[in-house]
């Protein structure tokens, strides 16, 4: 059973080619061109004034501008709320995938990425693409079919007019061009400053213990410091390229809209004659060139603007992408359970082990080569081995917690493989020498949501690890992530408390529980473990030879012999 390679969430792939931002697009481009007619209208009401007609010449023209600007606004409105519906629906797909693929990944891979860094990356980081998809992309539509459509309405008219806004416009995408290239670099700079800053202080949040009893605080607040004035630095460089930018587009389209207008005014006064296919622009024809004119560097304004947002953008999605890529998968990733795997049995089970070999990732040497073993039906069995001698692979395989490379593991007769794994750990409760504390209750630290667990449940199970009368282990406390407020060997019997209330658990995997722990406390874990393992079978991986010999029996994984 090997564990497959991962492929990128197809919501990357689906990004740029949704219905919902189409549509949305589609419509804020069609709000926009509104603005050529109402355009025309009103330069058309203006001749007619010119023209003698009078002030009833204007009513007709300024309701049909009226109604247009109705209706250019409820379609940008509603093309805003389509797009960013369509944004919030295709980042939450993201961010489920996402955490779908990090779940997918063994615990034990050790490329796997820094809780704190994919923390940042997913709740921070990914609103970058928000403004990507919402005000980027529907600016750069607009900005390749608003300038053309008002290009082509002009030339017919003046075509010097029309050269001159032809001339202008490429400036514009040309330098955002150049300063994209600069604007996404310093993004990526500015977001891996600010998953390595979160990544060290909720690392140094979980040790704020041992860097207390070590003296280290002072040094590492300095290093907090320091790396947020990087990430200041980083922030204010993204700052400085998007604020640059705009500057030098609002310059060109400015000198762009300036050149027509002393175009038209020089030609109404009759300066210059030419530019007009031969004959002279009326007053009408020249209104309507000089509305028209902003309207036709507005698109590449906003989307110079905006530049700064795709950039952001593409570093939040390759940000996303790095948390989805190839690394040591869990034997059942991506497989529906299909094998009926009876959780509810409540007697001990037995396990059997053929031909096992395994080696640690990227290296030659095995750990332990066919290795066959048979553990029986309630027996308590230790493993012991040197640091690095697979101990705590070989329970992680037995959970299936890593794809087998060789060999073959049965759990009651039921071989463990991608299809079984999930049921197969139903029966299984993980017990580890520094156990992971979740930020909320004591109650739902103990429970796990799992089906079955009452309140009355957790009371038993605090009781059984001798917790009920710990203040900071009451059901209703809370606690902080990594479980501030408890010792080491408190969160080991939350450990215990976790075990005892599973009531489908008939299989304990035990790795090191009296490590780290002071005499009277592991002498406490190793009589709550012993009691716990009745009508259970029980692996543990330990060093402790005080533990070990309360066992049924000792394994020596180096010797692969046992005693």
């Amino acid at each position: 059973m090997q564990g497959t390679m991962h492929t990128k969430p197809a919501a990357f792939q689906r990004l740029r080619s949704g219905t919902g931002f189409e549509v949305g697009s589609l419509l804020q481009v069609f709000a926009s061109l509104l603005w050529l007619p109402q355009a025309g209208l009103l330069a058309y009401a203006l001749q007619r004034l010119m023209d003698g007609a009078g002030i009833a010449a204007v009513y007709l023209p300024a309701v049909l501008i009226f109604i247009l600007g109705l209706v250019r606004a409820v379609c940008d409105a509603a093309g805003v709320r389509r797009i960013f519906k369509t944004a919030r629906a295709e980042l939450s797909l993201m961010r489920e995938q996402v955490a779908a693929s990090l779940a997918a990944r063994s615990p034990l891979d050790a490329a796997r990425p820094a809780s704190g860094l994919a923390a940042s990356v997913m709740a921070e980081q990914a609103e970058a693409v928000i403004p990507y998809l919402t005000r980027y992309r529907p600016a750069r539509l607009r900005t390749m079919i608003v300038p053309l459509a008002i290009l082509m309405v002009v030339t017919p008219l003046s075509w010097i007019a029309a050269l001159v806004l032809l001339i202008a416009a490429p400036l514009i995408p040309m330098f955002m061009a150049l300063v994209g290239w600069r604007a996404k670099a310093a993004s990526e700079a500015q977001m891996v400053e600010m998953g390595g800053m979160n990544a060290f202080l909720l690392d140094r949040l979980r040790g704020l213990a041992t860097l207390r009893t070590l003296g280290a605080i002072e040094a590492t607040a300095l290093r907090l410091h320091a790396s947020a004035q990087a990430l200041r630095m980083r922030t204010m460089a993204v700052l400085r390229i998007a604020f640059m930018s705009s500057a030098v587009l609002e310059l060109f389209a400015a000198l762009g809209v300036a050149m027509v207008a002393v175009y038209i005014g020089f030609h109404l006064l009759g300066q210059l004659e030419y530019g007009a296919w031969g004959t002279r622009l009326t007053l009408g024809q020249g209104v309507f060139i000089l509305l028209l004119s902003p309207a036709f560097f507005e698109p590449l304004r906003e989307l110079s603007a905006v530049w700064h947002d795709r950039a952001a953008g593409d570093a939040a999605l390759e940000a996303l992408d790095n948390l989805t890529a190839d690394g040591l998968l869990l034997p059942d990733a991506g497989t529906t359970s299909n094998e009926a795997v009876a959780a509810t049995v409540h007697a001990a089970p037995t396990v059997t082990i053929r031909q096992l070999s395994f080696a640690y990732q990227g290296s030659h040497a095995s750990v332990f080569d066919c290795l066959d073993l048979q553990i029986a039906a309630g027996e308590r069995v230790a493993v012991m081995a040197a640091s690095g001698g697979g101990k705590s692979s070989l329970l992680a395989l037995i959970a299936g917690l890593l794809p087998l490379p060789q060999g073959s593991i049965a759990i009651d007769g039921v071989l463990l493989s991608a299809h079984s794994a999930a049921g197969l750990r139903k029966r299984m409760a993980w017990i580890g020498q520094k156990p992971h504390i979740f930020a909320g209750s004591v109650h739902a630290n103990v429970a796990l949501r799992r089906d079955g667990v009452s309140a009355t449940d957790v009371a038993a199970a605090l009781k059984f690890a001798e917790l009920e009368g710990v203040a900071q282990a009451r059901p209703g406390i809370a606690l902080g992530e990594g479980g501030a407020g408890l010792s080491g060997g408190e969160a080991v019997r939350l450990a215990l408390a976790r075990a005892a209330a599973d009531p489908h658990a008939d299989l304990l995997l035990v790795d090191e529980p009296t490590a780290h722990l002071d005499q009277a406390t592991a002498l406490q874990v190793s009589d709550a473990l012993l009691q716990l393992a009745q009508g259970k079978t029980m692996i543990v991986a330990t060093h402790d030879p005080v533990l070990a010999a309360r066992m049924d029996r000792v394994i020596l994984l180096q010797a692969e012999e046992q005693a």
